[in-house]
């Protein structure tokens, strides 16, 4: 079905050719990293700015045209597959950063400029921005799905490191979520409302960012354990003993076997911890020492050191690199890949009940996570044309995401609900679930906004 011809005209008129229908376009745009079937939108709008987006919306609203945002395409829940068509809004050229306050630590920016484009340019600097979740994701798609990554034991997630949002509602109105202020007891929380809503109340497209210090010292380490559980009990007795860990990273024996082949590497094929402590010289070698005196007692072997720049960015690329390196564990496999999140005392009775289930699978299933803050993955890598392998693999994501929910903890950790969590949120949230539409609802009350995703609220727009 094509869009209505008077809000053709009108994008048109608005955009020029920013606005398209191409069907390689459209394709682009049908589906993220996610195993979710690829749905294509009608039409593909590419604004710069904040007034563009709001005529946008303003067309769409007028029209019932459901409205579906999009950044680099690097989710993993389905969040910007388009299941019930409408209109993708690219906020990809979107990347101008438009201020950076040096004294106040904070930086403003619009939706499309990534963690990368940020960090580079604030090269030079004493200042980083902390949030890594490994890709290169856009900062309004990782305030969208409230995301998180290796740094997050020390410096948050995007939950702590979003100090405003500008958003466009599903009317076209603009508001600014909050002032710079690093406080405030004015008013709703409208901040947090919208950082994890996976663009369903509207579309974020500036940000107000915190940004950090750049540590006096660094330095990073790996230590292999005999089993996943002993390496989760020396992490739990570290956090819990208050040492202050910049990265405390889990990858099990078969995530480091598809790191040493995919990055060319060398490491025991045991599970394994990777470490960065940061701070000032005496304070990372007395971590340091803390930390490698509670791995020895639960079982880990020694440390392997990385203090050089180049030695620590090759251990951190080959961390980053390991969901590309487990996909490659089994060719033209297609992953299921799940995440929960668990309080830490929790952490290796879910993991260890986990690989049970795990050990049942007759394919590859390596395991990964950001231990430090109770949460891992699940890459299952099954043959899609086999439903036994599809059907083992859902039921196997729905016992771990269950069981994390039975322990207090959430569906997921980071990647957000978009279609494959929607089922779980009643158990987690109970009557909360309804209160979320309700908000849904009164801001959005034609379900315009990235539809089918986090919410099952009924029929949308066109449909």
């Amino acid at each position: 079905m094509s869009l209505p011809e008077l809000a053709v005209q009108r994008l048109t008129d608005l955009l020029g050719d920013r606005y398209t229908s191409e069907q390689s376009v459209l394709q682009e745009h049908a589906s993220d990293e996610s195993s979710h079937t690829p749905q294509a939108p009608q039409a593909v709008a590419f604004p710069l700015s904040t007034e563009e987006v709001a005529d946008v919306v303003d067309v769409c609203a007028t029209h019932r045209i459901p409205i579906v945002p999009y950044g680099r395409g690097t989710s993993v829940e389905g969040g910007i597959v388009a299941s019930h068509g409408g209109l993708c809004v690219d906020l990809g050229r979107m990347n101008r950063i438009l201020a950076v306050n040096d004294e106040d630590l904070d930086a403003h920016v619009q939706a499309g400029v990534t963690q990368f484009q940020l960090n580079e340019a604030l090269k030079g600097s004493p200042l980083f921005f902390s949030v890594d979740p490994g890709a290169e994701a856009t900062l309004g798609g990782m305030a969208s799905t409230r995301a998180s990554g290796t740094n997050t034991v020390r410096y948050g997630a995007m939950r702590e490191n979003v100090l405003s949002a500008t958003v466009v509602l599903a009317d076209g109105r603009v508001v600014r979520s909050s002032s710079r202020a690093r406080k405030s007891s004015a008013g709703y929380d409208l901040t947090r409302l919208f950082v994890g809503a996976e663009g369903t109340l509207g579309l974020i497209t500036e940000l107000t960012v915190r940004l950090h210090r750049r540590p006096d010292a660094l330095v990073s380490a790996i230590c292999a354990f005999e089993t996943v559980d002993a390496a989760v009990r020396s992490v739990i007795r570290t956090v819990q003993a208050g040492i202050p860990l910049a990265r405390v990273e889990l990858l099990d024996s078969d995530a480091i076997a598809a790191v040493n082949s995919y990055s060319n590497l060398n490491y025991p094929k045991q599970p394994t911890l990777f470490f960065e402590f940061q701070g000032t010289r005496q304070g990372v070698q007395e971590q340091a020492e803390q930390v490698g005196l509670i791995a020895r007692d639960c079982g880990g072997g020694d440390f392997e050191w990385a203090d050089k720049q180049d030695d620590r960015d090759r251990l951190w690329q080959a961390r980053h690199d390991a969901y590309y390196a487990m996909l490659a564990l089994r060719p033209n496999a297609r992953s299921l890949t799940t995440d929960v999140c668990v309080p830490v005392s929790r952490l290796a009775e879910c993991i260890s009940e986990t690989q049970v289930d795990l050990n049942r699978c007759p394919f590859p299933t390596p395991l990964l996570g950001h231990v430090g803050d109770g949460n891992f993955h699940v890459l299952m890598l099954v043959d899609p044309e086999s439903t036994d392998e599809l059907a083992l693999a859902e039921d196997v994501n729905s016992r771990i995401v269950r069981r994390a929910i039975e322990m207090d903890g959430t569906c997921t950790g980071e990647h957000g609900v978009g279609i494959g969590k929607r089922q779980y949120l009643i158990a987690e949230h109970g009557s909360g679930l309804d209160v979320m539409k309700q908000i849904k609802q009164s801001l959005d009350p034609f379900n315009l906004m990235n539809p089918g995703k986090v919410l099952e609220v009924g029929v949308s727009g066109l449909q």
